[in-house]
């Protein structure tokens, strides 16, 4: 009896040992899937900025996001109401109704959320409720749409029914236009301007402004420099985008670094990534010199200046719930998308997206783009995200 009891506790002890071997390896599977899947970045604050710091490799991979094609709006066979000379722009309201700029028509034509044409607002001319040449439009708020009309220095204010209201004079400001305006709640208004010099310098102004365009701050000012007979090639740029809150986030793409503000120009948030520089290959420079000087390759007497390495990022865009989408340089295996590197409202980055157009809106967990069939006809499209296991990590829609 002494002998068996002693068998039964060795036995014990035999598989005692390997079972506690098992639990521990489990246990460090279980951590290591954790820490692939968890966001590895740092969040602190000095002087009263929060500090996003993020690694170069995100939450999740772009398996966790997919886009599903919902709504196509363009058609050469569907009239004249569903064809567009020039697409430059579009917006989406509340209801997912779609305006969508004609930049060559100079017009905007509304459309529902099932793309059934609604109405046509503006026409070309130049007097009220006329534009020239038209450039970008912003949703603002009490059903206003604003239309920045390159051509004629004016922004153009119509009535989502379609009615002209005003139009506000740019003539006075010394600058040479204005570049991509975006509106808050409060109906301020933030743009970029450019004003050329004569000894070839180009001044760039990115600041906020009252629904009159009265200054009230400047957010950053850079500068370019054009010689005669020389091209600079990817110069860096800013980028910026209002979001839900009416905080702007905005980004000058020599660093990747972007900084938001609150609505007094206080910056709060400053997020960083982890980034690598991307060496600009051959076939991209041959690409940008046929676009620029046709296949006869470069005159002569131009000077190109290429920069060894592309900028960190290209746009920027944000959603109406204040996820981030940053378009980078970096092309999928298709030749032609694009990666875009998005952002949680608190700066952590989530996920490494290739898209083929660039988002033109997102509202709703829906992409709105612009894409060109082969015949060369300019479509409108809607695709459906699905976040997938990123989900879990996104906050909800109101």
């Amino acid at each position: 009896m002494v002998n068996d009891d002693g068998d039964k506790e060795m036995n014990r002890k035999e598989w005692a040992v390997p079972t506690v071997i098992m639990i521990l390896i489990l246990a460090i599977l279980v951590s290591c899937n954790e820490h692939t899947t968890g966001w590895r970045g740092t969040i602190k604050k000095v002087d009263g900025i929060t500090i996003v710091t993020n690694p170069r490799s995100p939450m999740l991979g772009e398996t966790a996001f997919s886009i599903e094609e919902t709504l196509s709006i363009g058609s050469k066979a569907g009239g004249k109401e569903y064809t567009f000379a020039e697409i430059a722009d579009l917006g989406v309201d509340e209801e997912e109704n779609i305006y969508v700029l004609d930049s060559r028509d100079a017009l905007i034509k509304v459309f529902n959320n099932v793309g059934s044409y609604i109405r046509t607002i503006g026409r070309k001319g130049q007097g009220p409720g006329e534009m020239q040449r038209p450039t970008n439009l912003a949703m603002a708020p009490a059903n206003q749409i604003l239309v920045n009309d390159r051509g004629a220095r004016l922004l153009q204010v119509f009535g989502r029914d379609g009615r002209y209201q005003r139009s506000i004079s740019l003539a006075r400001s010394s600058a040479s236009f204005f570049s991509r305006p975006n509106v808050d709640s409060q109906n301020n208004i933030v743009a970029r301007s450019m004003t050329i010099i004569g000894d070839g310098k180009a001044t760039f102004v990115l600041a906020k402004y009252d629904a009159d365009m009265n200054e009230l701050f400047r957010v950053f000012t850079y500068e370019h420099l054009t010689l005669p007979n020389t091209r600079n090639v990817y110069p860096p740029d800013c980028f910026w985008a209002i979001r839900n809150d009416d905080s702007l986030v905005w980004g000058y793409s020599e660093k990747y670094e972007l900084l938001v503000l609150d609505v007094n120009g206080r910056v709060i948030r400053r997020i960083i990534r982890d980034h690598e520089p991307l060496e600009i290959s051959t076939k991209e420079k041959e690409e940008w010199v046929r676009f620029a000087f046709g296949d006869s390759g470069v005159p002569p007497d131009i000077n190109v200046n290429w920069p060894e390495h592309h900028n960190a990022f290209n746009n920027l865009e944000s959603d109406d719930i204040g996820r981030i989408f940053v378009q980078t340089y970096e092309k999928a295996v298709d030749g032609e998308s694009f990666y875009y590197d998005v952002f949680d409202p608190e700066g952590r980055y989530l996920t490494h997206i290739p898209l083929k157009s660039a988002p033109k809106a997102i509202r709703k967990n829906n992409l709105y783009v612009v894409e060109e069939d082969i015949d060369g006809y300019q479509h409108v499209k809607r695709y459906k995200v699905n976040w997938g296991d990123l989900s879990q990590h996104l906050p909800k829609h109101p």
